[in-house]
């Protein structure tokens, strides 16, 4: 599938790669991948489901992924946990600000948004802060930033260790990950996380970047209070077994942003898990279908 670049992106003025689907008058919706995630890992069969039901659908890589605009610098995690950000390059904002650069960019004045993992961050993000340009927003596997919900299940991160500097190593570390994160109803498909991993490191394996984006989050803080001033219609989707993202930070996430609607899947982990591609197609295509109704 044909990737493209844009340069000059937003208030940063960088460089965003991106691919699109579907009918160009369709609906655009925009899929915002979380931290350490390339535009890849949303499923290119999931992407289908989507423009199968009448979606144009837009991935991209953010900054400090794939083949987007990568930036400089160790950040000192530990310093930033304590609350000291004086090492942080950026936040969720300056995101968020790529994000509505990319969508200016494509001649979009408004769009749907879909954001998983730290994805449904910037997209919550960019719905607190571009009220106008945003006419949907789906947040999936997400939280609030209050460090009360949402906690992952340290004793499943700290076994994998960090990922190895060689390919091999990498696909290996990124398959394990994947599959201790994953759900816990359905079978994990390693082939295709395979396959993912080793276009994601041929693409790109900057080993600081996924920290960099890791401190924006820390440094972004708490969001529920601004999560109450959203007025996109909203859609909040997480799976009961989420492990890296507990969830109670998809409850969490409904309870403040004003009617949302909340789904949860028993069985689900932090992924996509195949079997669940068609439903989730089909919640979100029906979300979108409603703010058009309410927009148009």
């Amino acid at each position: 599938m044909k990737e493209e670049k844009v340069q000059n992106v937003g208030p940063s003025g960088i460089e965003i790669v991106y691919q699109r689907f579907g009918d160009t008058a369709a609906p655009p919706v925009f899929l915002i991948m979380g931290a350490g995630a390339q535009m890849i890992a949303w499923p290119d069969g999931f992407c289908m489901e989507l423009v199968s039901r009448g979606l144009q659908v837009i991935r991209f890589d953010s900054r400090d992924a794939g083949l987007s605009t990568h930036f400089t610098g160790a950040p000192d995690f530990s310093a930033a946990m304590a609350g000291d950000f004086s090492t942080v390059p950026y936040t969720l904002s300056d995101i968020a600000a790529d994000t509505v650069g990319l969508m200016d960019t494509l001649g979009f004045d408004a769009a749907h948004l879909v954001g998983a993992s730290m994805g449904g961050m910037i997209a919550q993000t960019i719905a607190i802060e571009y009220p106008a340009q945003v006419r949907s927003l789906t947040s999936i596997m997400s939280t609030t930033g209050n460090q009360s919900v949402g906690q992952p299940d340290y004793s499943v991160l700290s076994a994998l260790g960090a990922p190895p500097d060689n390919r091999e190593g990498y696909i290996e570390w990124r398959v394990q990950s994947l599959k201790a994160i994953g759900a816990t109803a359905y079978a994990f498909d390693e082939e295709a996380a395979r396959d993912i991993a080793g276009r994601s490191w041929d693409r790109d394996h900057d080993p600081l970047a996924m920290l960099r984006q890791a401190v924006a989050v820390l440094k972004s803080g708490d969001r529920t209070e601004l999560l109450k001033t959203i007025t996109a219609p909203t859609l909040v989707i997480h799976g009961k077994s989420d492990k890296m993202i507990d969830v109670s930070g998809g409850i969490a996430t409904a309870e403040a942003i004003p009617n949302a609607k909340l789904v949860l899947f028993d069985g689900m982990g932090h992924g996509f898990p195949d079997p669940l591609w068609g439903e989730m197609a089909d919640l979100i295509a029906e979300h979108v279908r409603q703010a058009e109704l309410v927009t148009s």
